[in-house]
């Protein structure tokens, strides 16, 4: 949510740079050198750190130790040795590192699916959005108020997934917002001229905010269906699903209104396919992220109506006066990895 907000923010100051640089050659100048500084950012590690998530994950302690070190470099020396406990003992057991490529997604079944739902209601969200901006255009003839009246319904967007994505759970949502998109793009396409203009500019409004919503949120689901040890190459597929279908405004706009009907029909009729294919997918509210291939695997569709019960009702630190205990923590983190020593024995009891 956050990365949308930050989007939008970006979306909403590009005109005023674009006011500012006075030719389109110092725009791209000056937004190119803002992506380079970015890029710059990859190769010092002290402004950028890793996950220690993704290290333990990939069987790399010593770097997630070192990680866990520079994150917690203003606490003390008994803060640092307990939070760096489990990576030390991780590190007799795996010396080796184990990466994780996009390919062996496609060699999952469970894994496999969710990041095609997810990709292609990305694809729908971003790919339907011109269908509904065009209606809106009669109304909006100059370009900066058209440009800051679209990021409007993007912002209710935005604010509408923060209050019930929580609360209504991701894939509730999720298929709502896809039912909404579809329903105002059906209309749309068969009674636009037996409508009236409040109503077409009603339903317009609502595809938008109901599309861009449905953008963001299959985004946001992908980042916790996805195991941690894929999920940077699981989450890149669906962000260039995005990127395709956002490709789709200018090509519907070149070829002016000749194919306008076939794209709407096409993308309304995969809209109400996107609608069906949510079901499949599991329920990430309350549940613990998948680290390994195993843990994704296993994930299971539950009721749509019955919401699973949440795993994150334990504190994440324990209270001040607990004593804290890590003789358990570093055997089920053993045996989670699959240690080539054998099965591990049972916890000693302290």
């Amino acid at each position: 949510m956050i990365a949308g907000f930050s989007w939008l923010a970006g979306e909403l100051l590009l005109p005023g740079l674009a006011v500012l640089c006075r030719d389109w050659r110092v725009l791209q100048g000056a937004v190119t050198a803002v992506l380079a500084l970015l890029a710059a950012c990859w190769w010092c590690p002290a402004l950028l750190l890793e996950s220690p998530c993704w290290l333990l994950a990939t069987q790399q302690p010593d770097k997630a130790r070192r990680t866990l070190r520079a994150l917690s470099g203003s606490g003390g020396a008994e803060e640092q040795s307990g939070t760096t406990a489990e990576p030390e003992a991780l590190a007799e057991q795996c010396p080796q590192p184990r990466y994780h490529t996009v390919c062996e997604i496609f060699g999952t079944r469970v894994i496999w699916k969710n990041a095609v739902i997810l990709g292609f209601t990305a694809f729908i969200g971003s790919g339907i959005r011109h269908c509904f901006t065009r209606n809106l255009a009669p109304h909006l003839p100059r370009f900066l108020p058209a440009y800051f009246a679209l990021r409007g319904p993007e912002a209710a967007a935005c604010l509408f997934l923060c209050v019930t994505a929580e609360r209504c759970g991701r894939r509730a949502v999720l298929l709502l917002c896809a039912v909404l998109t579809g329903t105002a793009s059906l209309l749309l396409l068969a009674l636009t001229q037996y409508l009236l203009e409040l109503i077409v500019l009603m339903l317009s409004v609502l595809g938008v905010t109901a599309s861009h919503a449905v953008t963001m949120l299959s985004i946001f689901f992908a980042s916790e269906v996805l195991p941690t040890v894929v999920r940077g190459a699981g989450l890149g597929l669906v962000v260039g699903a995005n990127l395709v279908g956002s490709a789709a405004a200018p090509i519907a706009a070149v070829a002016s209104s000749r194919g306008f009907f076939l794209h709407h029909l096409v993308f309304a009729s995969f809209a109400i396919l996107a609608v069906l294919s949510i079901m499949l997918l599991p329920e990430s509210q309350g549940r613990r992220l998948p680290h390994s291939l195993q843990e994704g695997e296993s994930q299971r569709r539950p009721p749509l109506f019955r919401r699973p019960p949440r795993e994150d009702h334990l504190p994440l630190l324990a209270p001040r006066g607990i004593p804290h205990d890590y003789s358990r923590i570093v055997p089920s983190a053993q045996r989670a990895l699959g240690s080539g020593r054998g099965p591990a024995g049972p916890p000693t009891e302290t």
